[in-house]
């Protein structure tokens, strides 16, 4: 229960989904967890929960997509719990589920605002503080789309695929200032999220889900937790010597 002892994480949307399994698993390892998501009343929930179990979290507003906001969050952090050493970017939408000829410029712009402008404002903003601190982990969720594509979502595969090149970019720039950045790839995990995604493919919902069960070798849709507890390995001192890595947690999807 000691694996992220010392560390300060902030984990954005936080609130639910694969965020909210990250905030528990990390602070029940030790490490003092900031909860930044748009969701006031989950986000506050949860870091009540964790509190009245003797763990450490606290809950912040924060629009990834506002860059003034992202910086004033992650300084307040940084001044609340003594430096910021993990960052977890994984707030994002999957967006609507159109062709590219029919997707419209604000479509595209709302998805790539998030998914990949979020990373960019929230790892900009993280890094003076890890440099301060001379030590990070800074893990940004994409996804199996950002290794492969399917006929579907445009703009979150784009996304996915620019946030896989980001990281190993900042893996290379923050290298010597002793700041890991590594991607984690998950295949389809039964969130909120994915939820949703399936509501839009026609189908009937229990039927578009065993499809998509059906999809991974493994034949079932990943947990939360499946996510949460790669993203406490790459937060811990277990993986030093791991930089500008894919961590591929998804039940085969992409082995075939």
């Amino acid at each position: 229960m000691d694996r992220l002892n010392g560390k300060v994480a902030a984990v954005t949307g936080g609130s639910v989904g694969i965020g909210a399994a990250v905030v528990r698993r990390m602070a029940e390892e030790g490490a003092r967890v900031a909860i930044l998501d748009r969701d006031d009343h989950k986000g506050q929930a949860l870091a009540g929960e964790l509190k009245d179990r003797g763990l450490t979290a606290n809950y912040w507003h924060c629009d990834v997509t506002d860059e003034q906001q992202v910086k004033r969050v992650l300084d307040e952090v940084a001044d609340t719990f003594g430096s910021l050493t993990v960052l977890v970017n994984n707030a994002g939408i999957s967006g609507p589920n159109k062709p590219t000829h029919e997707l419209s410029e604000e479509e595209w712009d709302i998805v790539q605002n998030v998914n990949v402008k979020g990373v960019f404002f929230c790892t900009k903003h993280a890094i003076p503080h890890m440099k301060k601190a001379g030590i990070g982990s800074i893990i940004n969720l994409s996804s199996i789309y950002g290794l492969i594509s399917a006929p579907d979502v445009p703009p979150y595969h784009a996304s996915k695929g620019a946030v896989r090149l980001m990281t190993k970019t900042d893996a290379l720039l923050y290298a010597a200032d002793k700041i890991r950045v590594n991607s984690v790839h998950p295949g389809f995990i039964w969130t909120p999220m994915v939820e949703n995604h399936l509501k839009t493919t026609g189908m009937d919902p229990e039927k578009a889900r065993q499809v998509t069960a059906e999809l991974h070798p493994v034949g079932h849709l990943g947990e939360p937790d499946d996510i949460a507890w790669g993203t406490v390995y790459l937060a811990s001192d277990e993986s030093k010597f791991v930089t500008g890595s894919e961590l591929v947690i998804d039940g085969g999807y992409t082995a075939r």
